[in-house]
């Protein structure tokens, strides 16, 4: 069936432990991307569920079996590497029934499974090709041929596309979104790229530190993250943040007073907060604008990338200095040096606590059209 389920999942080395205690349960057929920051336990954490890195305490159930003394080989997955690990000297149709000839399959059943999967991929007049003479996309979908032959019930990526220029990662990424779409498989995929889990997942699982920061669908961590450190690290360019400290508070609005810029209501639930704490406000690049009405407040660009229909704008501001960046539209007038001023909605406003918890938001982006509004709304 390729159901996942982790219960309470650590590892240690020595007195450190990478991975916190993971609770997770991933349904048959989900496309699921493990995504967070370098050495916050995603690769750790899948090579655990294939049976490459022991267990420390906690279960992997596949398919209602818990597999933590099975083998790799009898867990029911296969595993797609960072490096293709094709053998050289073996061409494609060799390499792709590589595993079957371990299992001692007859022939004809090998011939079988090799032309589906190279079917499925699109390698079927390269079948009597080396390695050597493939480009990266052709070897990695040749490493993927080699896991789906095997039939498992659960497919597991390491970072399969970082070898890959940007160019082949963007077709890569809509091959890979096709190929689950055409297998109907259960796969679970690790990258460091919000990017390419934006872009494939069905639901991301935000690791930071070896724990389970949020895990959500795209738009759900996009819209509602949780924490700081989710709203930091969905979205390109990243989420803006700027000090702030609570005037009043209720069930329906929190009145801040923005540092340099003023005193402005946003529309979430401030229920828990209190006259006189220290809270920041989130505000996407994306939903910046020039001139209008909203939050209003003064900008002297540093660095401007014009990008054809976008233009992405850099900044210091405030007395910490943080970095502050806007994405505007190709026409906006904006230069390098001259003070702008930039305004943006209340409604799009993320706000945090002194512990970096999100507080609830009220009315979903005024940037949403109706339909993704009452989407948003229903998930």
């Amino acid at each position: 069936m390729g159901q996942l389920t982790l219960s309470n999942v650590r590892k240690s080395f020595g007195t450190a432990e990478v991975i916190c205690g993971i609770d997770l349960k991933i349904g048959h057929g989900e496309f699921v991307v493990f995504v967070g920051p370098s050495g916050c336990g995603k690769s750790t954490l899948l090579r655990m569920i294939a049976g490459l890195e022991e267990i420390t305490s906690g279960d992997v159930i596949i398919d209602d079996v818990i597999v933590n003394n099975l083998a790799p080989v009898k867990r029911g997955i296969s595993m797609v590497f960072q490096s293709y690990a094709l053998y050289p000297h073996m061409t494609v149709y060799e390499n792709i029934a590589f595993p079957l000839r371990v299992d001692k399959l007859p022939n004809a059943e090998i011939k079988k499974k090799v032309d589906v999967a190279a079917e499925v991929l699109q390698l079927q007049d390269k079948l009597d090709f080396r390695p050597s003479a493939l480009s990266g996309g052709q070897r990695q979908r040749v490493a993927i041929g080699r896991a789906i032959v095997r039939e498992p019930s659960v497919f597991l990526f390491d970072e399969p596309l970082s070898n890959l220029d940007a160019a082949l990662r963007s077709d890569m990424r809509v091959e890979l979104a096709q190929l689950h779409k055409r297998l109907g498989a259960t796969m679970i995929y690790v990258t460091h790229d919000q990017v390419e889990a934006m872009t494939m997942a069905d639901r991301i699982v935000v690791l930071n530190a070896g724990e389970i920061s949020q895990v959500g669908t795209p738009l759900e961590l996009y819209h509602e993250p949780d924490n700081l450190f989710v709203a930091g690290f969905i979205g390109n360019p990243k989420m803006n943040f700027l000090d702030a400290t609570v005037l009043a508070a209720s069930v329906t609005t929190l009145k801040v007073n923005i540092e340099d810029i003023g005193e402005y209501a946003i529309p979430v639930d401030g229920s828990n907060a209190s006259a006189g704490d220290k809270v920041r406000i989130g505000i996407r690049p994306e939903h910046i604008r020039v001139g209008g009405k909203g939050i209003s407040l003064k900008y002297t660009a540093t660095i401007i990338e014009r990008l054809g229909i976008h233009t992405v704008t850099y900044a210091k501001r405030g007395k910490a200095g943080h970095s502050f960046s806007a994405l505007l539209a190709e026409g906006d007038p904006i230069a390098e040096g001259v003070e702008t001023s930039l305004t943006f909605a209340e409604v799009d406003c993320h706000v945090f606590d002194s512990k970096g918890k999100a507080f609830k938001r009220l009315q979903v982006s005024s940037y949403l059209p109706d339909a993704a509004v009452l989407a948003a709304k229903s998930a």
